[in-house]
C-alpha cells in the first residue's frame, strides 16, 4: 500500500508538472503581438532597410503587429520604397504615413530607396509590385495618421520606434483635440504609448552631433525634453560597434530571385562593404529588450544646440541610453545576421 501510494504521488507530480509545461506553452503561445510603429528616415542610410526587414521578420513569427510605418522625411521614393517592402514582405495593408515640410534629403548623394524604385526587369517593367501606387502624396500626414491609430490601441500598448528625424513625433506631441480623440498629442501619447525607442544621440564624445539629432534640432530637443512616458536611445557608438556583413548580402539571399532590402544595399555603397547597424539596435531593444544590451542608470538627455546630446544620471527621471562590450557586440551582429537572413514567410509561402 505504501508503495502505491509513493508511485501514485509519483504520477501526480508527473501530471501536474506536464499541466504546468502546457499550461505555459498556451500562456506563451496566446500571448498578445507587441504593437509597433516604426519612425524612419529610409533612403538615407541602408540601415533603415535592414531595421524594417527585422520588424517584417517579428510579423512573420507573430511577436509583433507593425501598426504603421510614419516617414519623417521629404519625398516620394521613400513612401514608394515602403511600399515595395509592404508588398515583397507580404504586409500591403500596414499604413504609411509621409510628412510635407520636413527634411529634406532627396538630393543627398546616395538615396537607395529610388535606386530600388526605379529598377526594371528586362522587358522594362518595373523590378517590384506596387500597393498604393500612384497615390504617395495623398498618404495621411504622419502626425495625424498617429492620432488615429493610437486613439483605436488599448492604454500603454504601443511601443514607436523612431530611427530617423523627430519632427513627427515633435508634431504628434502639438495636436490639439480632434475627430479621433478628445486628448491633445501629449495626452493622447501618455495613455496610449509604453515607450519611445530611437536611434539618436552620442554620449562617448562630447563633440559627435549624431545625425538624426541635427537633422531637425528642435524637433529632437523637444521630443527629449517634453516626450510624457519613458525614452530609450541607441546611441551612434552602439550601431557603429556592430557591422552587418556584406558576405552575408553576397551569399545568404539565394533563396530570393530579386530582393528589395539587398538591392538597396547593394546600391547603397560600392560592394563589399559592411554596414553599422544603428537603426537595428534599436528595433532590437523595442523588441526583445535589454538582455543583449547594458541599459544606463535612469536620467535626463539634453539636447544641444549644435546637435550634441549630454546625460545627467537622475533617477526619478525616465530616459536611458543603450551601451554594448565587445562580447555583447559580436552576439547582437550575429543576432542580425541570423533574423534577417531567414527566408520571409510571404516568399515561403509562394514557392
Amino acid at each position: 500500500m505504501k508503495k502505491f501510494q509513493i508511485v501514485l504521488g509519483m504520477l501526480l507530480a508527473i501530471g501536474l508538472t506536464n499541466c504546468g509545461t502546457n499550461s505555459q506553452k498556451q500562456n506563451e503561445e496566446s500571448a498578445p503581438a507587441d504593437k509597433i510603429i516604426l519612425e524612419t528616415d529610409i533612403g538615407n542610410d541602408v540601415d533603415d532597410a535592414l531595421a524594417l526587414d527585422m520588424l517584417y521578420k517579428y510579423m512573420d513569427s507573430k511577436k509583433i503587429d507593425l501598426l504603421a510605418i510614419m516617414i519623417n522625411k521629404e519625398g516620394s521614393y521613400p513612401a514608394e520604397y515602403v511600399d515595395i517592402m509592404n508588398t515583397w514582405y507580404g504586409y500591403p495593408e500596414i499604413p504609411v504615413g509621409i510628412i510635407h515640410g520636413g527634411a529634406d534629403c532627396e538630393t543627398d548623394a546616395v538615396n537607395y530607396a529610388k535606386a530600388v524604385c526605379l529598377l526594371q526587369k528586362d522587358d522594362s517593367t518595373q523590378m517590384f509590385k506596387r500597393s498604393h501606387e500612384g497615390s504617395y502624396g495623398s498618404l495621411p500626414d504622419a502626425h495625424l495618421l498617429y492620432r488615429k491609430i493610437l486613439a483605436q490601441q488599448p492604454d500603454s500598448s504601443v511601443t514607436i520606434v523612431s530611427v530617423g528625424f523627430s519632427t513627427n513625433l515633435a508634431r504628434l506631441l502639438d495636436t490639439p483635440a480632434d475627430e479621433f480623440s478628445p486628448l491633445t498629442g501629449k495626452e493622447l501619447v501618455r495613455q496610449k504609448v509604453k515607450k519611445l525607442c530611437t536611434m539618436a544621440g552620442c554620449f562617448n564624445n562630447a563633440n559627435l552631433c549624431e545625425y538624426n539629432v541635427v537633422k531637425d534640432i528642435p524637433a529632437a530637443q523637444k521630443v527629449f525634453e517634453e516626450w510624457p512616458g519613458t525614452l530609450v536611445t541607441s546611441p551612434f557608438e552602439v550601431g557603429i560597434a556592430i557591422e552587418y556583413p556584406a558576405t552575408s548580402i553576397e551569399n545568404d539571399f539565394a533563396w530570393a530571385d530579386c530582393h528589395p532590402m539587398v538591392e538597396a544595399y547593394k546600391s547603397y555603397q560600392k560592394m563589399p562593404y559592411d554596414r553599422p547597424t544603428w537603426d537595428l539596435t534599436s528595433v532590437l531593444y523595442a523588441v526583445e529588450g535589454d538582455s543583449l544590451f547594458t541599459l544606463s542608470p535612469a536620467g535626463k538627455i539634453t539636447v544641444n544646440d549644435n546637435g550634441s546630446t549630454a546625460f545627467t544620471p537622475d533617477s526619478v527621471s525616465n530616459r536611458y541610453y543603450l551601451s554594448v562590450d565587445s562580447i555583447q557586440a559580436g552576439k547582437i551582429r550575429n543576432h542580425f545576421v541570423e533574423l534577417i537572413t531567414q527566408k520571409t514567410l510571404c516568399y515561403s509561402n509562394q514557392k
